[in-house]
C-alpha cells in the first residue's frame, strides 16, 4: 500500500512513523512534510488540491491521510472523493464541526449533547448581557479557524467584554472572530478523547491529557500544547459508556440525518465535572501533541485502522492497543509562543541505552533541513520526545531521559507533563 499524509507537523511525523512500522505499506509521502519526514518517505512540494490529486491518480496512491483541520475545511476530501479517490478525512460540509465554534454549539443543542450553557451573537451588547448574567472565569470563541488559540477563559467581568470587544472588532482574529460564543466556565478536569468514525461505526482511542500552558503547574499563556500523556487513569469504564451513548453516537446520528456523515477523527474536547464528561468542543482531526503518544499505542497494523474508516469498513477492523502508557514532552524554541525564533542546528546526543532505544522516539515538528544535511530547529514547537512504558511513571522518566539527550540553543520544556496522573 502507498500512501500520502497531507501535513507537516508531529502529529503527520507520528502517523508516518506508524506506517513505516506497518507491513502492509511500500511506500510513505508527505505534502509537504518536514525536515525529518524525509527520513520516512518522500516529501512533496505541491499544495493546490486539484494538483495533489492529480499526483495521486498519477502515482496509483492507495490512501490520503489528512492531518491537518485547515485543508478539511476548506474541502481538500470533497476534491478527492469527486475523483473516487480513496481519503481519510471529514468533508467540508462535516469539518464545519471544528471550522465553526457556532455550528458546533449548534449542533450539540440540537441533538441534546451535553455541552457548557452558552449564547453565539455578532452583537456587543448581546455579548455584555449574556456575560453579566455568568459569574467568572468566563469563556469568550471566535466563530473560526485561530490556530488553536481562538478561546479566552477570562477571569472577570471586564477581561471577558474586551475580549469580546476586541474580536467581534476583527482587531483580534480577523474575520475568524467577525462572530463569537461566549460560555459558561466548567470546573473539572480536561480530556481529550478520540473516536476514528467511518460514518456510521467507530473506535474509541485510550483517552489523553494535553497540558495546554507553556509552564509547569498550568502556568503561563496558553500554547498549542506543552506534551501529554495516554492513556489517562481519570477516565473510567463509566466515562467512556456516558460519551459513547450521549455523545458519540447522537453526535454520528446527527451528522447522517443532517446529510454529512462524518468520516475521520472527531477529537472530542471534554471537560468531566462531578463525574459527568460535558462536550467543551469538537475538532475533526488528531489533537497535537496527543496524537503522537496514541500512534505508538496503536497494536494493530495503522493503515488498516485508516483504510477501513475511509472506505467506510471499520465494522470488519479488528483495532488493538498495546497495554502500556506513552508520555510525551514538547521540545519548544527559544521564544515560543511570543515570536518566531532564531534557527538552531539540532544535536542528538547517540543512546546507547538499549532499553531508551527500544522505548522512547522522537516526533519532529517543527524542524528544517539545511544545505549542509542538518537538521534545524525552525518552528515554535521543534519535537516531541516520546517514552513508552508499563507505567505512567516509567513512561515519563524514558521521556524525560530523552529530552536530555537533545540539544539546541534556546530549547525550552515543561519538566511536569503527566503530573495530573501521577498525583491522582
Amino acid at each position: 500500500m502507498d500512501i500520502l499524509i497531507i501535513g507537516s507537523g508531529g502529529r503527520e511525523y507520528s502517523i508516518g512513523l506508524a506506517l513505516k512500522k506497518d507491513k502492509n505499506v511500500e511506500r510513505i509521502f508527505f505534502a509537504p512534510g518536514n525536515g525529518a519526514t524525509d527520513e520516512l518517505g518522500e516529501n512533496l512540494s505541491i499544495n493546490d488540491f486539484d494538483a495533489l490529486a492529480d499526483w495521486v491518480e498519477a502515482n496509483g496512491i492507495d490512501l490520503t491521510i489528512v492531518g491537518p483541520e485547515a485543508p478539511l475545511v476548506d474541502g481538500i476530501v470533497d476534491v478527492f472523493k469527486k475523483r473516487g479517490l480513496t481519503i481519510f478525512g471529514p468533508t467540508a460540509q462535516a469539518a464545519q464541526l471544528e471550522g465553526s465554534k457556532i455550528f458546533m454549539k449548534n449542533f450539540l443543542a440540537r441533538h441534546g449533547v451535553p455541552t457548557a450553557r452558552y449564547i453565539e451573537t455578532d452583537s456587543l451588547e448581546e455579548a455584555y448581557k449574556f456575560i453579566n448574567s455568568l459569574e467568572a472565569p468566563i469563556v469568550v470563541k471566535a466563530d473560526g479557524l485561530c490556530g488553536g488559540k481562538g478561546v479566552i477563559i477570562a477571569q472577570s467581568h471586564a477581561e471577558a467584554k474586551q475580549a469580546a470587544g476586541e474580536m467581534l472588532s476583527g482587531n483580534a482574529f480577523g474575520d475568524a472572530g467577525r462572530s463569537i460564543v461566549v460560555e459558561e466556565f466548567l470546573d473539572g478536569y480536561e480530556l481529550s478523547v478520540f473516536a476514528i468514525c467511518d460514518g456510521k461505526d467507530y473506535v474509541v482511542l485510550p483517552a489523553a491529557q494535553d497540558h495546554k500552558r507553556l509552564l509547569n503547574n498550568d502556568q503561563g499563556p496558553n500554547t498549542g500544547g506543552m506534551g501529554a500523556y495516554a492513556p489517562t487513569p481519570l477516565v473510567n469504564d463509566d466515562i467512556y459508556a456516558k460519551l459513547d451513548e450521549r455523545v458519540i453516537k447522537p453526535t454520528l446520528k446527527g451528522m447522517e440525518e443532517e446529510g454529512m456523515p462524518f468520516t475521520g477523527v472527531l477529537f472530542m474536547g471534554v471537560m468531566v465535572v462531578k463525574d459527568e464528561p460535558i462536550i467543551l468542543e469538537y475538532n475533526v482531526r488528531f489533537g497535537d501533541p496527543e496524537c503522537e503518544e496514541l500512534m505508538p499505542l496503536l497494536k494493530s497494523p495503522a493503515s488498516e485502522l485508516f483504510y477501513k474508516a475511509a472506505i467506510g469498513d471499520l465494522k470488519s477492523a479488528k483495532i488493538e492497543f498495546h497495554d502500556k502508557y506513552a508520555v510525551g514532552v514538547v521540545m519548544a524554541s527559544k521564544d515560543y509562543p511570543y515570536k518566531n525564533s532564531e534557527p538552531a542546528e539540532i544535536i542528538i546526543d547517540e543512546i546507547h541505552h538499549e532499553d531508551l532505544k527500544e522505548n522512547a522516539h522522537i516526533s519532529f515538528a517543527g524542524v528544517s533541513r539545511g544545505e549542509d544535511g542538518k537538521l534545524y530547529a525552525t518552528g515554535g514547537r521543534v519535537l516531541v520526545c516520546v517514552g513508552l512504558g508499563n507505567s505512567i511513571k516509567e513512561a515519563q522518566e524514558r521521556a524525560y531521559m530523552l529530552v536530555g539527550q537533545v540539544h539546541y540553543a534556546g530549547k525550552q520544556c515543561r519538566t511536569d507533563i503527566a503530573y495530573q496522573a501521577l498525583k491522582a
